[in-house]
């Protein structure tokens, strides 16, 4: 191999191209990963309507990838401290390069703000090189945290869960679920049908998903919903009324915005109980302000209000622990319904971006 193909996005709206690279020169303890699968993820769908910040166009997207070591010049570790060889099917993290040194990192710990963070397919420019999956061969950079893929994990059980399962173990957490809660999920996306999944596997009670279209809300029973509200067939006073039947009057112990909505995050707030928490994981874009009234809805009902911003290493290797244990009951491998090449990326965010699927897989 001498030169990779790769699917570039050259600006916000823009066709996708695909265009020809080189095969970069590998440093000590890096390897060029030759693709299996990547994703077309709702990020993706941002990024192609410009509504990230920052983002250094032209790109190569896909920022979680599945794929087989084809160069390695080693030594290349694997987060167990296992070494990895040509020929292992291997995943990464796809956050790169935070520093470990600065406010956000050492002092407040929240290394997700750090502001050397570099991701996979986001904040790469394709002038610096195969930095993203939708490309036949990507570059694992010195210091990626990589790892092989569980016994029994499949690529398409990885890459069906992918950034979406990754989300929301960070989501999980940051609810702090406790066994019995009830829990509404705001949001059938890819990272609602993983908040599902995770809150039935950490015991919740009564799991609540609001959302649409139709194959979104079926698989989100299939994913662990007791209950699923559509989101075009009923109005705001009828779910409000459901979930008062389902909590005995008083709201759900935990809610979890995944719809990128502010009109949700209104909603959602005034269906937590008192002494309740609300998490938003959904508004990676900013998609303009919420009205409310934070005396009647935070204050007086003592709720916990948490942000929940992209994620760290330990929820990408906790994720295939989970993927390892439940992939083959829980049917992440379902969210990616769809198969596109590199040719086809275009028809890939217009079938995104219309809701056709939860995501679209890419297989260069």
């Amino acid at each position: 191999m001498t030169t990779v193909r790769a699917a570039v996005m050259p600006a916000p709206l823009a066709r996708v191209e695909v265009r020809d690279f080189a095969v970069p020169d590998l440093e000590p303890g890096s390897a060029l990963l030759r693709v299996i699968y990547s994703e077309v993820c709702g990020t993706d769908v941002h990024l192609w309507h410009g509504r990230l910040a920052g983002v250094p166009y032209p790109i190569i997207p896909g920022h979680v990838s599945v794929g087989r070591l084809d160069q390695v010049r080693g030594p290349l570790i694997a987060a167990d401290g296992s070494p990895l060889g040509e020929g292992d099917v291997v995943v990464f993290y796809d956050v790169h390069r935070t520093c470990g040194r600065c406010h956000a990192c050492t002092v407040a710990r929240t290394p997700t703000r750090c502001p050397s963070r570099r991701v996979y397919g986001i904040t790469d420019p394709a002038a610096e090189g195969l930095f993203g999956g939708w490309a036949e061969a990507l570059y694992l950079e010195p210091g990626v945290v990589a790892a092989r893929l569980p016994a029994g994990v499949t690529p398409e059980d990885y890459i069906g869960g992918g950034c979406g399962l990754v989300t929301a173990v960070h989501g999980i957490e940051r609810a702090r679920l406790g066994l019995g809660d009830s829990v509404l999920v705001q949001g059938v996306g890819a990272v609602g049908l993983s908040l599902i999944a995770l809150a039935r596997l950490s015991g919740a009670g009564t799991i609540i998903a609001v959302g649409a279209p139709d194959d979104r809300l079926a698989l989100a029973r299939r994913m662990g919903a007791d209950v699923v509200l559509d989101l075009r067939t009923t109005t705001e006073n009828d779910r409000r009324d459901l979930v008062a039947s389902r909590t005995a009057g008083r709201g759900v112990d935990v809610a979890i915005e995944a719809a990128g909505s502010a009109r949700a995050v209104e909603e959602g707030l005034a269906l937590v109980r008192d002494g309740g928490a609300y998490v938003v994981a959904g508004h990676y874009t900013d998609v303009g302000p919420s009205s409310i009234n934070v005396h009647q809805l935070v204050n007086r009902k003592h709720l916990d209000v948490r942000g929940c911003w992209g994620s760290e290493a330990r929820h990408f290797l906790r994720a295939l622990d989970i993927l390892g244990r439940h992939a083959e009951r829980v049917p992440w491998r379902e969210i990616g319904s769809a198969v596109y090449g590199l040719t086809e990326l275009n028809q890939a965010l217009a079938a995104a971006e219309a809701m056709q699927m939860p995501k679209a897989l890419v297989r260069p």
